[in-house]
């Protein structure tokens, strides 16, 4: 009974960090109504995020290695509140970035230490399938999170979005008082020791490889709100509709890459990748016949979600057989590197969309899903060779 109430606070962690860090999108243009700026100024504060949470979750989470897991994690937890809080509150362009880059300087060792968390106190067979729920959660933040928070601002303001996840983060840290496990081992080591997992040709591949999955997901991502009502022309009540869907399809995609996982892993990933490519250079095209452009969208919001659990699972498994000290950052490769994604998609998508439009940013993704096709079936013949 005790792991099921921890897989689900596990998840809802997740939902929590995936509100805070993706509901932004969703509320720009309120944002950009009441501060004055542009859409494509306030775009940079998605990139600012993603470079902050790239930079600071592996410091924090190999300094935090001398302390006990669960003690870390409860004093990240008030950090991202004061965080958060701050941006409900900030009423001009420097507060908000600085209240972000607050949040984002601990959001992603939380999440890190969750997934280690998970992977130790979910039975062995159950692993992958934890995993996906976890990763399912940031896209259960798209379903729900993104749709009600865009509701709420549309309908009141962009403020009482976040002031939603401040309540959110309370429920999150007082049930983490009762269930955070307490005794996950821990192999403590210099910080600068931690950081021999970088001498792995398999963890360079991969983390690069979900650097362009990450870049190409948020090549569109950053704009989704304007690509779905100003190029497709479906009107405010569809766009919440359409959103709502798309978290629905990134769920499945998080379940059907934890099934992945379960069932060959890394070598079967070439071939989703070669699919997501050539629905990118489908994609612009296909934008003004709406409803197929509808489709194409929900085929590669699969796609992008179905690496998580494998390459999760494989930083795991090579930090546990050959650099055990290394765990911990380990587990945080993917939510680093993703948002080094995120950083690197939402700023070329920011500087194509001044001079190609958002129509034309599926030729940005393309050129993205290219090298992470290429990416993938390098990782694919390293990893099975050393397995």
């Amino acid at each position: 009974m005790k792991y099921r109430l921890q897989s689900i606070l596990f998840v809802f962690v997740a939902f929590m960090l995936g509100c805070n860090e993706y509901m932004i999108v969703g509320v720009l243009p309120d944002i950009s109504h009441e501060f004055g700026n542009s859409l494509s100024q306030l775009g940079l504060l998605v990139t600012v995020f993603a470079f902050v949470y790239a930079i600071s979750t592996p410091l924090i989470t190999s300094l935090a290695n001398r302390w006990r897991r669960h003690h870390v994690l409860l004093v990240l937890m008030i950090i991202f509140f004061i965080g958060n809080t701050w941006t409900a509150l900030s009423h001009d362009y420097l507060s908000l970035l600085l209240s972000r880059i607050l949040t984002a300087t601990v959001a992603g060792a939380i999440i890190s230490l969750v997934l280690v968390m998970a992977n130790y106190v979910a039975p062995r067979n159950k692993r992958a399938s934890l995993l996906s729920w976890v990763f399912a959660g940031f896209s259960i933040a798209s379903v729900i999170g993104i749709p009600i928070g865009t509701v709420i601002s549309t309908t009141f303001s962009w403020h009482d979005s976040f002031w939603m996840i401040t309540v959110l983060t309370i429920i999150v840290f007082l049930a983490l008082l009762w269930l955070v496990p307490r005794d996950t081992p821990q192999v403590k080591s210099s910080f600068a020791k931690q950081f021999t997992l970088f001498q792995d040709r398999r963890i360079i591949t991969g983390v690069i490889f979900v650097i362009t999955v990450c870049a190409a997901d948020y090549s569109i991502y950053t704009y989704i709100r304007p690509m779905i009502t100003n190029v497709m022309g479906f009107d405010n009540t569809w766009l919440n509709w359409l959103l709502f869907a798309q978290g629905i399809v990134f769920i499945i995609g998080n379940k059907f890459g934890g099934f992945v996982a379960d069932h060959g892993g890394i070598r079967r990933l070439p071939t989703i990748y070669v699919i997501m490519t050539i629905l990118y250079i489908a994609l612009s095209p296909m934008l003004h016949f709406r409803w197929l452009g509808v489709v194409i969208i929900a085929l590669l919001c699969v796609t992008f979600s179905c690496y998580g659990a494998s390459t999760q699972l494989m930083f795991l498994d090579i930090a546990e057989h050959k650099y055990p000290q290394s765990l911990d950052l380990a587990s945080s490769l993917n939510s680093i590197f993703a948002n080094i994604g995120i950083s690197l998609g939402s700023l070329s998508a920011s500087l194509a969309v001044n001079f190609t439009g958002v129509a034309n940013l599926g030729f940005v993704g393309a050129v993205y899903g290219l090298l992470t096709t290429i990416l993938i079936f390098n990782l694919h013949r390293h990893y099975q060779s050393n397995n």
